[in-house]
């Protein structure tokens, strides 16, 4: 991601012009009827959801409080540093008024972004491997120094056991079914009324779903403003390339296999600075230069023709729902 972001600041101004047929924009995130196990290659640095608990069954006359968490990515480690950047992780905290105990709820990567953004180039594979899974991570209490200090903890709404045991519910079927994390949001250009190729599907997006899920509820919120993080690739309309079958298998096309796996190459792990700063320049002649960047999406490939700006960080306001006061009773 530092390399791509370099290479954008630092790259000249180019626009390609590659279009393909007309299709459903922006392409639906696809959904699966189960989640597959983790291949062993797979690891992280830090472990997914170490404290995870299952979500309990509330009473129902049980009341709520819902609270918006929000704080720089890898605050743990960086304190606020990626925080002036307006990179933010968002979760959603709740505490039960009969119990009093609080909950966290919160959506991420198994393997940490650097996985879910770019392939491995493993050796013996012509195909890129991927290790970009995303799950829910519930567990009991809130850490308020980490969402106070350097980011958000208010509260947004209060609801019922019974919403709460709904949600659950939903959570569940979400994530069994929703499984791949996608970094990218693509759209034709920075303004607000552009074409959105492809939608991002990572951490905010998780936690706006919760919202709506619990506004279809029938949870009122609270007038407050809410703003999320997305990292956006701008590009020209997108080619479909194919899936790792058609592209890599035997039968697959072998000039593009060979020009993917180059594309993916300089974004590799780096052991050196020489090393980063020459994979950088091959970013840049790519990226930049050329208008060329591979998108891995829905487990399928497609080449996006970049343009001016090529990329940009955002931390736009996304309202919180509209309820009704008249669902379960609220």
């Amino acid at each position: 991601l530092l390399l791509l972001a370099a290479a954008v600041v630092w790259g000249p101004r180019f626009s390609g012009g590659l279009r393909s047929p007309q299709r459903r924009w922006p392409v639906p995130y696809r959904r699966f009827d189960y989640r597959p196990k983790t291949d062993p290659y797979c690891q992280a640095r830090y472990t997914f959801c170490p404290t995870g608990s299952a979500i309990p069954v509330m009473k129902e006359e049980d009341v709520i409080e819902v609270y918006r968490l929000q704080a720089p990515v890898w605050e743990f480690k960086y304190g606020d540093l990626l925080g002036h950047l307006k990179i933010m992780h968002d979760a959603v905290g709740f505490k039960s008024s009969l119990t009093g105990k609080n909950y966290t709820m919160e959506w991420y990567e198994l393997f940490q972004l650097g996985n879910c953004t770019f392939p491995h180039l493993r050796p013996g594979m012509e195909a890129p491997f991927w290790c970009n899974q995303g799950a829910a991570c519930f567990y009991e209490g809130i850490d308020d120094a980490h969402w106070k200090e350097n980011g958000t903890l208010v509260l947004v709404t209060t609801i019922s056991g019974t919403m709460f045991n709904e949600m659950a519910k939903w959570v569940k079927y979400d994530n069994e079914t929703g499984i791949y994390y996608e970094t990218w949001t693509v759209q034709a250009s920075p303004d607000k009324q552009s074409i959105v190729w492809f939608d991002s599907y990572e951490c905010s997006k998780f936690i706006l779903r919760t919202y709506q899920k619990l506004a279809d509820l029938g949870a009122v919120f609270k007038k407050i403003q809410t703003n999320y993080t997305s990292i956006i690739l701008f590009s020209g309309e997108p080619i479909y390339l194919g899936n790792e079958t058609s592209i890599f298998g035997p039968l697959g096309n072998k000039t593009l296999s060979a020009a993917i796996r180059d594309f993916y190459y300089p974004f590799k792990p780096h052991r050196t600075v020489g090393e980063f700063f020459l994979d950088l320049l091959k970013i840049i002649d790519r990226v930049i230069l050329n208008g060329q960047f591979y998108l891995f999406y829905n487990l399928e490939y497609w080449f996006l023709p970049m343009k001016y700006p090529y990329l940009k960080i955002i931390y736009e306001e996304v309202p919180l729902p509209i309820g009704s006061k008249a669902s379960f009773g609220v």
